[in-house]
C-alpha cells in the first residue's frame, strides 16, 4: 500500500467519492423539492364534473388552422405534455402558431365509480368537442389522442366522423394481443370484477406500480443508481423531481369504465376485432376516413410498435401516414430528439391538410 492512499486503499477512496456525489446528488434534490411540473399559460375554456378543458395561450401568430385539441389518458396526469419550458409539447406546437386545447379529466372519486367508458367517450370528450366547434364556429377540429387517449380519440371519431377534420394518434394501442405486449399479458389475466369490487374507484398507486414492474430495473433501482453516482446540478435536480412527480401522480380510475377497457381491449381486444360497442353503437374503424397520422416509438415498453402499426390497415382512411421514432414511451413526450421530432412532424402534417383558415 503506498502512503498516498487511505486505508482500505483505492477501493476505499472510490467509495468515499461515491459517498460524496451522493450526499452532494440529495443535497441537489432537497433544493429542488418544490419543482413543479407545467408552466405554459392557459385559461379553462369548460368544467363539468371533474373535467376541465384549457384553452392555451398563444405564443405565435396564428397558423390559420383549425384548433388542436389533445386528449390524454386517464391512468396519469397530462402535466407531461407540458414538464418545463425546454421539454414540453405543448410550447412547441404552440410556437408553431398552433391553438392548442387540453383535456383535462381531472381526479375521480368516489361519486365517479359507475363512470362507463360511454360516459367519456360519448359524454366528456363530445361535449368538449362540441364546446371547442362552437367557439370557433367550425364543423371539424383537429384531434391529438395520447395512449390511452389516442383510443379513446380512435372510438371517437370512428363514432363522430363529421367533427373530426384531422387524426393524429401518438403512442396509441389498437391491438392488444400482440406477442410483445408485456402489459396485455399481464391484464389478460386479471380478475378485474374483483378488484373492481374491492375497490370502486381503482388506486392509482396499483396501476402504477403495475407499469413499473414491467422493466422493474431499469425503471426502479438503475435511474437512482445512476442519479446518485454522478454530478447533479440545480437544473437536473428539478427536471428529475418534476418527472418523478409525473410518474408518481396517478389519479385514480372509475371501476366500471376500468372494468370495460380491461376486459374490452385488453382481454377481449375488440377494437382491433371490430367486435367493440360504445353507447350500443359499433365502432368500426373503417370509419376513419379523415386524414390519419400514427406516431409510435420503436422502444416503447408499454405501447410496442405492433400495437399500434396495424392502425394503417385497420383505418379506411386513404390518407394514412405512419411515423415510427426512436424512442419510448416517455421519451416520445420528453426527450430532446422528440422535442424535435414530433411537434414538426405534427405541424407539417397538418400544414399539408389543414391550409384553410379555421373558420373556413
Amino acid at each position: 500500500m503506498s502512503a498516498a492512499e487511505p486505508p482500505g486503499g483505492a477501493e476505499e477512496a472510490a467509495w468515499q467519492a461515491m459517498l460524496r456525489r451522493a450526499a452532494a446528488a440529495l443535497e441537489s434534490l432537497r433544493a429542488a423539492a418544490d419543482a413543479r411540473p407545467g408552466g405554459s399559460e392557459r385559461d379553462a375554456v369548460y368544467a363539468e364534473d371533474k373535467l376541465t378543458l384549457y384553452r392555451y395561450r398563444p405564443l405565435a401568430s396564428g397558423a390559420g388552422r383549425a384548433p388542436l385539441l389533445i386528449v390524454y389518458a386517464l391512468v396519469n396526469r397530462p402535466t407531461m405534455l407540458d414538464l418545463q419550458p425546454d421539454r414540453s409539447l405543448i410550447r412547441r406546437l404552440l410556437e408553431r402558431g398552433l391553438d392548442v386545447y387540453l383535456l383535462d379529466w381531472g381526479r375521480p372519486d368516489g361519486a365517479d365509480r359507475l363512470l362507463e367508458l360511454d360516459d367519456y367517450i360519448n359524454g366528456y370528450l363530445h361535449r368538449c368537442v362540441r364546446q371547442v366547434l362552437a367557439a370557433h364556429a367550425i364543423p371539424s377540429l383537429n384531434l391529438l389522442g395520447i395512449c390511452q387517449g389516442g383510443t379513446f380519440s380512435l372510438c371517437y371519431a370512428a363514432l363522430h366522423p363529421a367533427r373530426v377534420r384531422n387524426l393524429i394518434t401518438m403512442v396509441t394501442p389498437v391491438d392488444f394481443h400482440t406477442p410483445d405486449n408485456l402489459l396485455s399479458k399481464w391484464v389478460r389475466g386479471l380478475d378485474v370484477d374483483a378488484l373492481v369490487s374491492a375497490w370502486g374507484i381503482v388506486p392509482g398507486e396499483l396501476l402504477n406500480n403495475a407499469y413499473l414492474a414491467l422493466l422493474p430495473f431499469r425503471l426502479g433501482q438503475q435511474k437512482y443508481v445512476h442519479l446518485l453516482s454522478g454530478e447533479l446540478d440545480a437544473e437536473q435536480a428539478a427536471n428529475f423531481m418534476r418527472m418523478e412527480r409525473w410518474i408518481f401522480d396517478s389519479p385514480g380510475q372509475a371501476g366500471a369504465a376500468f372494468a370495460q377497457f380491461v376486459r374490452w381491449f385488453y382481454q377481449e381486444n375488440r377494437l382491433a376485432a371490430g367486435t367493440l360497442e360504445i353507447g350500443g353503437r359499433r365502432v368500426d374503424l373503417g370509419q376513419l376516413r379523415m386524414p390519419v397520422l400514427n406516431l409510435f416509438g420503436t422502444q416503447d415498453h408499454i405501447v410496442p410498435p405492433s400495437a399500434s402499426a396495424p392502425l394503417g390497415a385497420l383505418a379506411g382512411s386513404s390518407d394514412y401516414t405512419a411515423l415510427p421514432l426512436d424512442a419510448g414511451h416517455i421519451g416520445m413526450y420528453v426527450s430532446a430528439r422528440a422535442q424535435r421530432a414530433v411537434p414538426e412532424a405534427i405541424d407539417r402534417w397538418l400544414r399539408e391538410r389543414d391550409p384553410r383558415p379555421s373558420g373556413s
